[in-house]
């Protein structure tokens, strides 16, 4: 476990653009981000498809680099230099989320495993560390493993050996995205398990992205909840789930079977982040701005622009509506 005082990872107003197609303005994929992962901490990074998550994700491994803001990992600015960027991914792992398409058909698992020692000249026993990160994996024993191809195995193994992958480095954050979204409702749980295991036996922190509210609730301490670009309510997983406060989260939430409530049908599509709406971002969408309800708000949803929220663990909200006095503010 990191002893580093402070978060482990930090992300200080990050702003990820992409160019315009044929002219258009520039895509904001992320547009304003802060964002803390402290060690031994699992957040969940929660939202719909197209909101910025996975390329926020990207951006804090190096992988994209920021148009504007920074990352600091362990208290040190991440540096884009090529020798700096391969020190840092040895520290902090992306796990994918299609385990048949991160692993390579014609390599041994032993080989998929080890490839990481390879690219980062380990100079230790490589079947030790091997046969030890699979064994983390809950692949046992790792052995039998070894010469196995991905076809031979199921989807919960070949997620499995993703993991292993991950872990034969001992980095110290893993971004899992989507990390069971393609395997079997009977596997699911199996993973999740093992995320949480690693946690408490390694001290590893994990960034999960995920579209799934339910799997946020049964994995992660603390929710950050992604739309068009920007967080829009974070806070502790158990507060924001059982007490969501900004209309966005809430219609995430009501589609749950558990919720109990009538689901939410938020209308049209997220807007292109080439063409973010003034204002609130949610606004030509919000259930409760388009009831009625929102009226006394109604001018400022639709052309003040809301703060970034913080990166910590604090319960936040960007929501004109949740924010008015005597609102819960």
């Amino acid at each position: 476990m990191s002893t580093v005082a402070g978060p482990l990872l930090s992300a200080r107003g990050l702003h990820v653009t992409f160019p315009g197609r044929r002219g258009a303005s520039p895509a904001r994929a992320v547009d304003g981000v802060d964002l803390d992962i402290g060690a031994g901490e699992i957040v969940a990074l929660v939202g719909e498809s197209g909101c910025g998550k996975t390329t926020l994700a990207r951006s804090l491994l190096g992988l994209v680099r920021p148009s504007s803001g920074s990352v600091s990992f362990a208290g040190k600015p991440l540096v884009y230099a090529p020798g700096a960027l391969k020190a840092y991914r040895r520290r902090a792992q992306l796990v994918l989320q299609d385990p048949s398409g991160s692993l390579n058909p014609r390599h041994t698992v032993y080989d998929a495993v080890a490839e990481g020692l390879r690219i980062h000249g380990h100079e230790g026993d490589e079947r030790a560390a091997v046969a030890g990160a699979l064994a983390r994996a809950g692949l046992r024993p790792p052995e039998r493993f070894f010469l196995r191809y991905p076809h031979e195995l199921s989807g919960g193994q070949r997620q499995r050996v993703v993991i292993a992958g991950a872990l034969v480095l001992e980095p110290e954050l893993i971004v899992a995205d989507e990390p069971v979204a393609s395997l079997d409702a009977s596997v699911r749980g199996e993973v999740l398990a093992l995320l949480l295991r690693l946690r408490d036996e390694l001290g590893l922190s994990a960034l999960v992205v995920t579209h799934d509210l339910g799997l946020a609730w049964n994995i992660a301490d603390r929710v950050a909840v992604m739309y068009l670009g920007r967080v829009v309510e974070t806070g502790p997983v158990e507060s924001v789930l059982t007490a969501p406060r900004h209309p966005y989260t809430r219609a995430l939430l009501s589609v749950l079977p558990e919720s109990g409530g009538a689901p939410v049908v938020l209308t049209g599509e997220p807007p292109d982040p080439s063409r973010v709406p003034p204002g609130c971002r949610f606004h030509v969408r919000c259930q409760v701005l388009a009831s009625g309800e929102a009226d006394a708000v109604a001018e400022r949803c639709r052309t003040a622009d809301l703060p970034v929220l913080g990166g910590g663990g604090e319960r936040a909200v960007a929501c004109h509506w949740v924010t008015r006095e005597g609102a819960g503010g």
